[in-house]
């Protein structure tokens, strides 16, 4: 007998409620004590405040497991019972931390020396992002808003600076040299929309991740284990581990040589021969295209044209800062955007996917959504003299 409790049926786990009392925050103290309202789900709440101040606190209502991690169903019988629950003030959390920023990807900010470990989440994203971010915080200049626009369009794959390079000293056979070369001289290791290394090296770091896993996981287990972490990829081609092979320095080089033959063959099969129009970002390839929940259903070909939005060329996949999901049209990403000036609120720059309206008959519900495709904003104002002077109509809602 297996039993199943879960934590978010508890009382007080509106999701996202306690952000009114984070707005209302004073202080750090006061923060942090809003954040103990955050039950559902679990995030990472960032603190910026006037005087130059930041901090991090996760959040999240995390069950203690005392004799077991949870991570596989135990019996129902009594013996694995919740300790109740990790007050949220004692999930990780830092205020003005020595480097001067924070960085959050959805990766693994958890100190090695965590006390309730067992309290705390298993499986993390690859830190590639959060490493991205912070290479260019890093670099020990001022950032102004139009730079950190930029970051939050950043499309650099650092898993690409990693790979690439173990592909140039391979031979090859003749009819994909000119493509290992022009890879070879590839130093931006950028996935930007207009690139066609970038074509190639996404479809074969997909292959490569298909390849070892094929090796890496038991037959019995591939259809419950479907993917392995990127991370575990990176590590495996650069110090190829026993379960390659005899010979695993050979039988890695083999798999990426096969896998880049591959994906030259995948490349030429979904956008033809010329390579002149291999370009990353297109409709063949790397794009988003909105199709409406009900769009089905709309029998108007009129309206189901507003409804349904693009398809417009993207760049990125899932592990670069802006993460555009690893399908050729993107499923996930940041459709809403933010870079808050906390010196002066009205320097606000956001962006909002498709557009500010849910009404198709609007010229507001889908006018943002190039703008967003290219990476652009647009000023976020906060003081109310402002928004009037901007206001193109206003709604009076009347009971």
């Amino acid at each position: 007998m297996y039993a199943v409790r879960a934590g978010w049926q508890e009382v007080g786990c509106a999701p996202y409620l306690a952000s009114l009392r984070m707005n209302q925050a004073k202080s750090w103290e006061e923060f942090r004590k809003a954040c103990t309202f955050s039950r559902i789900p679990g995030e990472n709440m960032i603190w910026a405040d006037k005087k130059g101040h930041i901090g991090w606190q996760a959040v999240g209502i995390s069950p203690i497991r005392k004799n077991w991690s949870g991570l596989v169903p135990v019996p129902g019988d009594g013996r694995y019972e919740w300790g109740g629950y990790l007050p949220i003030e004692l999930l990780p959390n830092k205020f003005d931390p020595v480097e001067g920023f924070v960085v959050t990807a959805n990766n693994n900010l958890t100190p090695n020396n965590f006390p309730n470990r067992n309290a705390i989440g298993w499986r993390w994203a690859h830190p590639v992002r959060a490493n991205r971010i912070e290479e260019v915080l890093s670099s020990g200049k001022k950032h102004t808003l139009e730079e950190f626009a930029l970051l939050q369009s950043d499309y650099v794959s650092l898993t690409a600076r990693v790979l690439v390079p173990m592909l140039k000293r391979l031979p090859i056979d003749e009819k994909y040299r000119i493509l290992k070369s022009k890879l070879k001289n590839w130093d931006t290791f950028e996935l930007s929309p207009e690139s066609t290394n970038a074509t190639v090296y996404v479809e074969w770091e997909s292959l490569l991740q298909k390849a070892v896993h094929k090796l890496a996981v038991p037959e019995k287990a591939q259809k419950y284990m479907k993917t392995i972490p990127t991370k575990r990829l990176t590590d495996w081609l650069v110090t190829p581990p026993p379960f390659l092979g005899a010979n695993p320095l050979l039988i890695r080089d083999s798999i990426l040589i096969a896998c880049f033959k591959q994906a030259v063959d995948n490349i030429t099969v979904r956008l033809g021969k010329d390579e002149n129009q291999w370009q990353y970002g297109q409709a063949n390839n790397k794009h988003i295209k909105l199709t409406h929940a009900l769009s089905d259903w709309v029998t108007d070909p009129t309206l189901k044209a507003k409804i349904n939005l693009g398809p417009i060329p993207r760049g990125g996949y899932g592990e670069t800062v802006n993460n555009s999901s690893n399908n050729l049209n993107q499923t996930h990403g940041a459709s809403f955007k933010i870079i808050v000036d906390t010196e002066n609120w009205d320097r606000t720059l956001g962006i909002n996917n498709p557009g500010q309206s849910g009404d198709p008959r609007s010229e507001h519900y889908g006018d943002l959504f190039n703008l967003w495709g290219t990476g652009g904003y647009f000023p976020v104002y906060f003081t109310k003299s402002k928004i009037v002077a901007v206001s193109e109509k206003v709604l009076v809602l009347k009971p």
